[in-house]
């Protein structure tokens, strides 16, 4: 299986994104710590692990997309915490932004 087509790929992360690292660097310490264990195990899983992950709570998000149309999900980052976040090619998961409560995640 070549890398682009094989469903078993491990999870590649994209923190790089303006947004995402400000409001990391944000938080407090013990919020930055559980922000990074989350991190750390998607670092570790393959993609049909993230999808199948309880914990997680990979969900997309039906009432907004990203700017080129793309569908955007939210998924449990620590307690207290969603990401915004979207899957692109080569199994990068691209992080856009951390909110502090569910439904802000949706807005």
């Amino acid at each position: 299986m070549s890398p682009s087509t094989s469903e078993p790929e491990q999870v590649r992360l994209d923190l790089n994104n303006p947004v995402f690292q400000r409001q990391l660097f944000a938080l407090q310490k013990p919020q930055q710590l559980g922000v990074l264990a989350t991190l750390r195990k998607l670092a570790d899983l393959r993609w049909s692990q993230v999808y199948q992950d309880r914990g997680l709570k990979w969900e997309l998000i039906h009432s907004r997309s990203g700017s080129d149309g793309r569908r955007l999900y939210s998924l449990r980052i620590s307690q207290g915490f969603r990401a915004v976040a979207y899957r692109d090619e080569g199994g990068w998961l691209r992080l856009l932004s951390l909110h502090p409560d569910h439904d802000s995640a949706y807005r």
